[in-house]
């Protein structure tokens, strides 16, 4: 009832003033405490990566690092932070931010606002204990040579977190998707796999892609992703593509995420999952808001999942909501392992 009623004061404000005030919230202790769902059947690794649950926050929410407290107690898995890059940027001009309430959806154009690796490095360096942290790589918007940019911010930070993220993927950072090509994205992780070898841990890399991406471009992206010996793939980002939305800002520029995007990404994945045949683990993102679509991702060959749009309308007591339903849904079908239930209906979303 308290969140509830709390979701209802904060979208009375601005978009990104009411995402101020979430952070806030976490960082004082005033946001609702949730329970972490845990189980033999809930419990699993996904790149030498041990979670308690497969629910993770998307990259985005906690772009600076300054809420992983109040995360840690937030019912996750595991959670992932920034985009960081090297410098500190402002990002683009506000508003950047948009509510699409009838499509429980929102639109973004932040274009990697954030504080810089050095700050942020060191926020990292102080994280709670227990809780598994990931960062995402940004290159800056000025820079000269932006593949650099992204092995940049692994040396400084990789040393405080569990796994790292390449993010090409986004939409509001001119020319960055441009970096997904054959050839600019295979020299690019190429870079980011060689500084990896200096931080002296086994540090997980993943690759996030757009899910606007066509069957060719996905056959290179998974022949890359094989060949650069990857750890994972974060299927997807947000979408430029607009269709069938009924919100008064659904022609603003920038990225879509929430329940639009459903369908668009969990294709993507399933037909990811069946170019790379369970070579490399896949992580499902994209207009979840329940746990049927948790489980709808992993049987489309996601071994972890994440969101974020959907905490907007649902709050943080979603989480347990969803762990809990996954629970019982993988229990129902017969499974005794998550494990066991990833990708057992690809075909079905291809």
């Amino acid at each position: 009832m308290m969140e509830q009623i709390g979701l209802r004061v904060l979208r009375k404000f601005d978009p990104e003033v009411a995402h101020s005030l979430a952070i806030k919230a976490l960082q004082t202790g005033l946001s609702p405490q949730v329970r972490t769902v845990s189980s033999d059947r809930l419990r699993t690794t996904v790149a030498g990566l041990q979670l308690p649950n497969p629910i993770g926050l998307a990259a985005g929410f906690d772009k600076n690092a300054t809420a992983l407290a109040g995360l840690s107690r937030s019912g996750f898995g595991f959670v992932e932070v920034g985009a960081a890059t090297p410098l500190p940027q402002p990002g683009n001009p506000k508003p950047r931010l948009f509510r699409l309430s009838e499509d429980r959806a929102a639109i973004n154009r932040f274009g990697f606002n954030n504080d810089g690796m050095e700050v942020i490095a060191e926020r990292l360096a102080k994280r709670p204990k227990g809780l598994i942290v990931g960062l995402n790589l940004g290159a800056n918007k000025t820079s000269e040579d932006r593949a650099a940019d992204f092995a940049k911010v692994l040396v400084h930070c990789g040393p405080n977190v569990d796994f790292a993220t390449v993010n090409v993927s986004s939409p509001n950072t001119e020319k960055l998707r441009d970096l997904q090509g054959k050839e600019a994205l295979g020299a690019l992780l190429a870079g980011v796999m060689d500084s990896r070898a200096t931080l002296g841990k086994p540090l997980p890399v993943f690759l996030k892609i757009a899910p606007d991406l066509d069957q060719s471009a996905l056959e290179d992206i998974a022949e890359i992703v094989i060949e650069q010996k990857l750890d994972g793939v974060i299927a997807t980002n947000t979408t430029l593509g607009r269709d069938g939305l009924k919100s008064a800002h659904r022609s603003e520029t920038g990225g879509l995420s929430g329940k639009p995007l459903f369908a668009r990404s969990t294709r993507i994945l399933a037909e990811l999952s069946h170019l790379l045949g369970g070579r490399v683990p896949l992580i499902g993102v994209g207009g979840i808001s329940n746990a049927q679509d948790a489980y709808d991702k992993i049987c489309a060959g996601a071994s972890a999942v994440q969101l974020y749009t959907a905490l907007v309308y649902d709050g943080l007591s979603l989480v347990e909501k969803i762990a809990s339903g996954l629970d019982r849904m993988l229990e129902r079908d017969g499974f005794d392992r998550l494990h066991d239930a990833v990708g057992c209906r690809v075909q079905d979303f291809r």
